[in-house]
């Protein structure tokens, strides 16, 4: 959705931006490219394979950047280091990119496989793996429920704790395999994998993914200028519900305005081009 976060940003040379995802920078080289010259570019991501693509990515691009590999949840503490007392723009990506998923060492995706990680900060303690055969059948049943809205969590559960007793779960093969068996049938022919929904909960689990949603939007409002506007892209319902009640408390407390009263979704070109944008959504807000 470059196209419409460009258009709602309204980035004029000279500005203060920040990206909290930069991913694989294709968001962060056009906004660079309205900021010049003059503007200073900040972006974070908790990958280092990400920043270090972006460093490359946006060299000689002629204007001022820093990049920090750290989560957004920690926006607030590194502004205050670096003195960027105010943002004029702002923008989160939120969940997987295409690199991530396509790099079956990573271990984010089904179709690829590869060692049972999903961290997308290698230093965290945790894998998946890891939660995966260490967690009780409650505490598993619990995430698949409340992090991937999978209705059949327990069914789930019940099947990872049975498989780790003869053996470890430690490749996103052997967990898919899992939820096929206990799932069967029941998906039909519906369009999204069987295991998806369980895939994400586990993701955002070892990363701590919507806690840290919630600690970076706290941070930057405060930290952005009158008038600046901040766009968050989510890609499912939770991501979604977090980002839209952010916005209505603050739309309440008369320190935010909402330029979309609905998120706006991906055109079909887009969607044609790139199916995995399709569940994205955009909600845009401006500082007061």
């Amino acid at each position: 959705m470059l196209e419409e976060v460009l258009d709602l940003l309204d980035l004029r040379p000279g500005e203060i931006v920040l990206d909290a995802t930069l991913g694989g920078a294709g968001h962060s080289q056009e906004m660079i490219r309205r900021i010049a010259p003059g503007g200073t570019f900040l972006g974070f991501d908790a990958d280092p394979a990400a920043v270090k693509r972006a460093e490359e990515t946006l060299n000689g691009s002629g204007c001022s950047f820093k990049l920090f590999n750290r989560n957004f949840r920690d926006l607030g503490s590194i502004l205050d280091e670096e003195g960027a007392s105010g943002i004029d723009d702002a923008l989160f990506d939120l969940g997987v990119s295409s690199y991530q998923m396509d790099e079956a060492g990573r271990g984010f995706s089904i179709k690829n496989a590869g060692p049972l990680d999903m961290r997308m900060d290698p230093s965290l303690k945790l894998s998946a793996s890891d939660l995966v055969n260490r967690l009780r059948e409650e505490e598993l049943s619990n995430i698949i429920k409340d992090f991937g809205e999978e209705r059949f969590h327990r069914r789930i559960a019940r099947a990872i704790v049975e498989e780790r007793r003869k053996n470890r779960i430690d490749t996103t093969e052997g967990l898919a395999s899992v939820i096929y068996k206990a799932v069967g049938g029941r998906y039909g022919r519906g369009r999204i994998d069987p295991a998806t929904r369980t895939f994400q909960a586990i993701r955002i689990a070892v990363n701590d993914e919507l806690a840290a949603i919630k600690d970076g939007l706290d941070a930057v409002v405060p930290r952005m200028n009158k008038d600046g506007r901040i766009a968050v892209i989510s890609f499912h319902s939770l991501e979604d519900r977090i980002v839209k009640n952010k916005f209505k408390a603050c739309a309440a407390e008369g320190t935010l305005k909402i330029l979309t009263k609905k998120p706006l979704r991906p055109k079909e070109e887009e969607v044609a081009a790139n199916p995995r944008s399709r569940s994205g959504r955009l909600r845009v807000a401006e500082r007061i």
